[in-house]
């Protein structure tokens, strides 16, 4: 069972990286001004289809940051005997980096960007908590999109979603500490 839980926290981190990169990149001096929204400004039925906080410098630095996370993890896996056995049942060593580090990561972020669409049509307000949606949407989109390369048993699928749900609410917390976010959840 612990090997389970530690493979999900490890085959998902891709994708929770690319998650998280955006609200990180929103502070950076050089990207800060880049605040261009995914919608561009339109709406649907009077409401903005996502919002300006989702942006194509959150989409774009996700998935380049979530690529490179793959990445990492292939060449960590050639280099170490205890990586490999926590990544078992995949082998690193023959992933496509590129399409699944791209897929996982667009997948996290599409499913942060459909939640926010029905946010936004159920006029729930930017920023304010969407339980359990706001824990769910990325790691069903990264799940998804992942499933087109790679096929695990569902107990393992179970294990990403324990794990990553549980990481959302601590890395939510955190960053409400660190002035990150302005709620904790």
């Amino acid at each position: 069972m612990a090997h389970d839980a530690l493979f999900g926290l490890w085959f998902f981190a891709p994708a929770g990286v690319a998650n998280l990169t955006p609200v990180l990149i929103y502070k950076l001096p050089g990207l800060r001004d880049w605040k261009t929204p995914l919608d561009f400004g339109h709406q649907f039925r009077g409401h903005r289809l996502s919002g300006d906080n989702k942006t194509w410098r959150g989409v774009i630095g996700g998935m380049i940051i979530g690529t490179l996370t793959l990445w990492l993890q292939v060449t960590l896996f050639k280099h170490s005997a205890w990586i490999v056995s926590v990544s078992r049942p995949l082998d690193y060593s023959s992933l496509p980096i590129l399409r699944l580090g791209l897929l996982m990561s667009f997948g996290a972020l599409a499913g942060d960007a459909a939640k926010s669409f029905f946010k936004r049509q159920f006029a729930v307000p930017s920023g304010h908590s969407w339980f359990p949606f706001d824990q769910l949407d990325y790691i069903v989109g990264g799940l998804l999109l992942s499933a087109m390369i790679v096929r695990l048993s569902v107990a393992f699928y179970v294990w990403v979603v324990l794990d990553y749900f549980l990481l959302h609410l601590l890395f939510s917390y955190l960053g409400y500490l660190l002035k990150l976010k302005d709620r904790p959840i």
